[in-house]
């Protein structure tokens, strides 16, 4: 969940570390540090909170001439988030930053308090620091001494350390945990995404599980696998959003007309997948975390009903464990925003090494589930900075349902007539992903209402059951109020137990799905004087407040349509609470640990 960032060259050292890990805060920010090693002398400073409290505590500091540097931002595992845990971590003459969990690092800690090693911190990475000194004066040879260290380390990581002995070179290991490094010729960077590098470098390197080495200024062209750079620098401007996470909401009708430009037709679906690849599946296997297993659950009832096919949900870090039964005809898709979900990762090479066909949805081309699937499909969804996933979710759910309707062109389960009437219902969905004004303004106004009580239902019906868990962890995320997410008849299975006064119901209530059946859940919660907001096309009698949506002709635009609403409504309710909306506490984009 960590951002990592290193820089060899003559630039002020500093500024370079920094700018990347501003491109990395969303990442982890519970601290933050950078460790400059220039004219022999290796410097460190470490802060709490956000990485503004970091460019404070240095802004007196300058690094002339050519040096190294490493930085990181940290979202907490082991330890809690002060100053003395934050990385870098350093010993007598080293400097470490480490992304992962070190699984055996209490017996490699002992091991080194026993011959006198003092530590400071409660994490797992400062053992890496300690380790690698004794390891030098046993070996007094830098890589031997290094390749020794991690060989000794179980559980995942990416590290970069400096040592004073050789100030021209950074050491890397990679295992499970994203890192990479990229050259403009006359500058070597390191970091835990290529976001950071885009418009700096011209190439780059992937590292791979397993790789460990030091770079220096001339060493990158003897790296393995090393491919072009390209794209600008993407701008952080909120263009004048209050935050990033309001703008990527507004921005999803135009980055969902990119997730299905050349894949759609007049009348069918065309995927960048052969129709061999998809031969003999009678049976999909979905495995996601998050927002992401949401948007696999709605397509398990498109692919169901729409599409005829079996298919299963699973949650990614439940799935290694249940030892689950693969078959050979399975579909095994995972879906990950990130491309680098730890959980989802690990279960796709589960599938990978049971024979099964795997294929990525993801919004990275260059990501770790990307390159491991045998095939993927991107969302095209561009940088998302906000934390809580909204055009992530909406672009997942878009590609899902086209290749739903893809399978079930080539396996002829589903009419010509109809293909075009879903084809038709995608194009109609992205409009309904327009944000009005007047529909923004009125949850403005009614989210004051919704600041107290003891909690949130979201419930609906089919496949509005995944967007109200969606609109409950939207909601969680941002606001920290506790809300949950219900299929609308469940209530009377337990959870109307929690009706009353104080709790707060958002109904939805789609016209052209279940609408009598949604209708009469919401009336059961209504008589227990629940508050009940409603999401549909027209006005119903039981609802205290209705948000309206336009008229629609399918329920999948319909489904789209509340989900913009889902959204706004939990981002005023946080903006009203004075949360900080794009980076929620507790939370990291990325989650490359398990």
């Amino acid at each position: 969940m960590c951002g990592i960032i290193g820089y060899i060259g003559d630039k002020e050292k500093k500024e370079v570390v920094l700018d990347g890990l501003r491109e990395l805060e969303y990442r982890g920010y519970d601290s933050a540090g950078i460790s400059i090693l220039s004219n022999d002398t290796l410097s460190t400073f470490k802060t709490t909170g956000k990485l503004t409290n970091l460019e404070m505590k240095c802004k007196d500091f300058q690094s002339n001439g050519f040096g190294v540097a490493i930085g990181h931002t940290r979202w907490a595992t082991h330890g809690k988030a002060t100053e003395i845990n934050a990385h870098p971590h350093y010993g007598e003459v080293s400097s470490v930053v480490h992304n992962g969990i070190i699984e055996n690092f209490l017996e490699v800690k002992k091991q080194l308090e026993s011959i006198g090693k003092k530590f400071l911190s409660q994490t797992d990475t400062e053992v890496i620091v300690h380790l690698f000194e004794e390891n030098l004066s046993i070996y007094s040879n830098h890589l031997i001494a290094f390749k020794h260290t991690i060989d000794t380390l179980i559980g995942s990581y990416a590290i970069l350390l400096i040592t004073k002995s050789v100030p021209d070179k950074i050491f890397y290991a990679k295992n499970g945990s994203p890192l990479l490094i990229g050259s403009n010729g006359s500058e070597i960077y390191f970091a835990s995404s290529s976001t950071p590098l885009i418009g700096i470098v011209d190439r780059i390197c992937y590292l791979e599980d397993g790789d460990v080495g030091y770079m220096d200024i001339n060493s990158f062209d003897n790296l393995k696998n090393i491919q072009p750079m390209s794209g600008e620098k993407i701008s952080s401007q909120k263009d004048g959003y209050r935050y990033f996470m309001e703008k990527e909401i507004y921005e999803q009708h135009k980055i969902l007309q990119d997730t299905i430009r050349g894949r759609i037709l007049d009348d069918s679906i065309n995927l960048e997948i052969p129709f061999d690849f998809i031969d003999g599946i009678n049976r999909v296997v979905i495995c996601a975390c998050g927002t992401s297993h949401h948007a696999g659950l709605s397509a398990k009832y498109l692919y169901e009903r729409e599409a005829k096919i079996k298919t299963d949900v699973f949650i990614a870090s439940e799935f290694r464990y249940a030892e689950p039964i693969l078959e050979k005809d399975s579909l095994f898709i995972v879906i990950s925003q990130s491309g680098e979900t730890a959980d989802t990762l690990e279960a796709l090479k589960l599938a990978n090494k049971s024979g099964l066909k795997t294929l990525a949805i993801c919004n990275v081309d260059s990501s770790s589930i990307v390159r491991e699937a045998k095939y993927y499909l991107l969302t095209r969804a561009g940088v998302e900075k906000g934390v809580a996933s909204t055009k992530a979710f909406s672009s997942q759910v878009i590609l899902l349902w086209m290749l739903g309707i893809y399978m079930a062109q080539h396996k002829k389960t589903i009419s010509n007539e109809k293909i075009k009437i879903q084809v038709d219902n995608i194009r109609n969905s992205l409009e309904a992903t327009k944000v009005s004004s007047f529909m923004h303004d009125k949850l403005k106004k009614l989210s004051k209402r919704y600041l107290h009580g003891h909690g949130f239902f979201f419930i609906g019906r089919d496949i509005f059951y995944p967007l109200a868990l969606e609109g409950a962890l939207k909601l969680k995320e941002i606001s920290y109020l506790h809300a949950e997410g219900y299929p609308g008849g469940e209530m009377k299975h337990g959870p109307i137990a929690l009706a009353d006064s104080e709790l707060f119901c958002v109904s939805l209530m789609p016209k052209h799905l279940l609408y009598d059946k949604i209708k009469n859940n919401t009336q059961e919660l209504s008589a227990r004087d629940a508050t009940i907001c409603i999401i549909a096309q027209e006005y119903d009698e039981v609802a205290d407040d209705m948000v309206f949506i336009d008229k629609f002709d399918s329920y999948m635009e319909e489904f789209f349509a509340m989900m913009i609403v889902l959204q706004i409504l939990a981002l005023e309710i946080a903006i009203r609470l004075g949360n900080d909306v794009d980076m929620p506490r507790n939370l990291a984009k990325s989650v490359t640990v398990e």
